[in-house]
């Protein structure tokens, strides 16, 4: 693709960061301030929290033909300023418009979702936009604001105006890989270390309860911790926010109702240059969980050029109403492969500062 205005719309596939840098310089993606060093991922933009968040009754959809902020003006409760720093505690649903706008070419949409650290703090957050009828998503041509519903779920969170808690990616027309594109990918590339994946509308993960180096295999939440700083990396201890799981009989999990776990995958996963990957949720009808918020596999992730070699999803984890045993192996999520319009100009990984290449069982970066 060229550089020139509307060349993003030649190839159908996910955006780049060059693209995403070109839809910044034509106006497309509006900024309320100047873009920061490392808000620009390879395929993905981070989201920057505005200067006010509004805690609302509940959480809700504008619907067609219906703002954002008329919506707020029905349902909030009372207004935060960012401007500082402010707490958001668990249960409660807030809203806050986002620093990025969007103004999008009728061929590009968009598509949002929360960030690694976000997903691994249990911090359950969507993007809204004005008249769309669904979660996370702008529809090609989408003109408007972009706000963040933000409910913390297990640790009280303090944010800011710029925290980044969510990104977007824009995609061209039809993106994902068929099934035998997909296997053909695999052959060449190697996706995933399994050497018979189960590959039916994505390639089949399964969690990982044998541990690599000792009967370790997760974490479980804590209950009434103290607070979680989202901009401060290494902050928190570890034990204080934590329960480490070990399992030395029979491999498997009883995941207890409403409880987050930390997992990982069995296998290691590797996204090529030519490709972005996404997590989608495993057919509810297996069994009662909800695996990984944060879905967004960035080209790059388990390169071995990128010091990647071996990077495991990890997986965050929680049952629903009773009781759920997960045995070791058994699958738990889809990644679905999406081909990008051109290879990015930066890849994931040790030269970008990425907090989760080479990973095993990980939390994330706010613990040390």
């Amino acid at each position: 693709m060229g550089g020139q205005a509307g060349s993003e719309t030649q190839a159908n596939g996910i955006l780049p960061a060059q693209a995403i840098r070109r839809l910044i310089a034509d106006g497309r993606i509006g900024l309320a301030e100047p873009m920061l060093d490392n808000q620009l991922q390879p395929a993905s933009l981070d989201l920057r929290l505005g200067a006010c968040a509004w805690r609302v009754r509940a959480s809700f959809l504008p619907g067609p033909r219906a703002r954002v902020a008329d919506k707020l003006g029905e349902l909030a409760l009372h207004k935060i300023d960012l401007a500082q720093s402010a707490v958001l505690e668990t249960g409660c649903v807030y809203v806050a418009p986002l620093m990025e706008g969007l103004a999008l070419p009728p061929g590009v949409s968009a598509a949002a979702n929360p960030k690694s650290s976000t997903g691994r703090l249990d911090v359950f957050t969507r993007v809204i936009a004005d008249g769309v009828s669904a979660f996370d998503q702008a529809p090609a041509g989408y003109a408007g604001p972009l706000y963040a519903e933000i409910c913390p779920q297990t640790f009280p969170i303090v944010v800011r105006q710029g925290s980044r808690l969510s990104q977007v990616r824009f995609r061209q027309g039809a993106a994902a890989d068929s099934d035998a594109a997909l296997a053909d990918l695999h052959r060449r590339e190697r996706l995933v270390s399994a050497e018979q994946p189960d590959i039916a509308q994505g390639i089949a993960l399964s969690v990982d309860l044998e541990g690599e180096k000792s009967s370790l295999v997760g974490y479980r939440a804590k209950r009434h911790t103290g607070l979680v700083d989202v901009d401060a990396p290494g902050s928190c201890a570890v034990l204080d926010y934590w329960e480490p799981i070990s399992i030395r009989g029979p491999k498997r999990l009883i995941l207890d109702p409403d409880q987050f776990y930390i997992l990982a995958s069995r296998e290691a996963v590797h996204v090529p240059p030519t490709h972005a990957a996404e997590m989608v949720p495993f057919n509810p009808l297996v069994g009662e969980f909800r695996v990984h918020y944060a879905g967004f596999f960035d080209p790059g992730f388990g390169h071995a050029a990128s010091g990647g070699a071996g990077s495991k999803a990890v997986l965050e984890v929680r049952s629903h109403k009773v009781p759920f045993i997960l045995e070791h192996g058994q699958i738990i999520g889809r990644l679905v492969y999406e081909r990008l319009t051109e290879v990015p100009e930066m890849l994931y990984g040790v030269a970008l500062g990425s907090h989760y290449q080479a990973q095993g069982l990980k939390l994330s970066k706010h613990f040390k």
